[in-house]
């Protein structure tokens, strides 16, 4: 519904009438749209218009709670945790909505009735203001303009009837509002809530973690410790068997040297053998020959003494 164009100074009019009116009454309720436009000397329809402006200016508009997983929660992987906290939000959010969507919807009809409770109540009133100067300029009021100007305070006392129950039912709105936002202050305090639950979850992870890490450094300090022992002993075993391992060898060269002197001593003796052999036979043979050689060279006599 279009709202018609509200000049500067009404509009300053009816806004300084109505926080006049909400200070007088120690800001505890707002001001009827009937005592504001006494007050300010405007018309229904502005009136009804800047009020709904100043009204919605006054209460604080509710906004869905938008609030992402922490990266926290994520690094931890904690899925379990990030689904408790996405679906308390969504549930949150979703009150928070519907609510919202209600009391717009109602709003919007509130504003339509009370824009055609304002048009008739003007009309009305122009009637009303017509009636009473031809009642002025009119001398002799007969029993119709008496019945016209009876029902026209009738109606009068309706459209002022209807206005209350309108405001009545703003009033009403505006409770449920409140109740409605103490909904929300609840499901915010029981998202606040699970949120502390999900920091002690994961300080209590991030202390077993720490505790799990401190025992595997420990266990690695230790393996390492084993792991240089077993080195050492490895590479005292590896010298020692290097050390056998070249006594061997020297032994076994000098083994095979004692052999190779052994054959060698062996072959000499054998040559000397075979040489001393010769050399008696060819000593015997040449001791023949001089036997032989003094038989001939001597004389006989000698043979005989011999």
């Amino acid at each position: 519904m279009t709202q018609p164009t509200i000049p500067a100074d009404v509009r300053e009019r009816v806004i300084s009438a109505a926080i006049d009116l909400y200070e007088q009454a120690g800001r505890e309720r707002f001001p009827t749209v009937d005592a504001v436009r006494r007050l300010s000397r405007a018309d229904m329809n502005a009136v009804s218009a800047v009020m709904k402006e100043w009204r919605q200016a006054q209460t604080t508009q509710a906004a869905p709670v938008a609030v992402a997983v922490p990266e926290a929660v994520q690094q931890a992987n904690a899925a379990a945790v990030a689904a408790l906290w996405l679906n308390a939000t969504e549930l949150a959010n979703q009150s928070l909505r519907s609510a919202q969507a209600g009391w717009e919807k109602e709003r919007v009809e509130l504003d339509d009735m009370r824009a055609e409770l304002a048009n008739s109540y003007e009309a009305q009133a122009a009637e009303f203001e017509t009636t009473k100067k031809q009642l002025a300029d009119s001398e002799a009021v007969t029993a119709e303009q008496a019945q016209e100007l009876a029902a026209v305070r009738q109606r009068e006392v309706e459209a002022i009837n209807r206005a209350e129950r309108a405001e009545a039912r703003i009033s009403e709105i505006e409770h449920r509002a409140t109740d409605l936002r103490g909904e929300l202050d609840r499901a915010l305090a029981e998202t606040e809530r699970q949120r502390a639950e999900l920091a002690e979850a994961r300080a209590k992870a991030t202390a077993e973690i720490e505790a799990a890490h401190t025992a595997t450094e420990t266990a690695r300090a230790e393996l390492v410790k084993v792991q240089a022992k077993n080195d050492a002993q490895a590479e005292a075993h590896a010298e020692q068997g290097k050390q056998a391992a070249a006594e061997i060898n020297r032994t076994a060269e000098r083994m095979t040297k004692i052999e190779a002197d052994r054959d060698s001593a062996r072959k000499e003796a054998g040559e000397a053998r075979e040489a001393a052999a010769k050399l008696a036979g060819k000593l015997e043979a040449v001791t023949s020959q001089n036997v032989e050689l003094l038989a001939v060279i001597k004389p006989p006599s000698e043979k005989v003494k011999k």
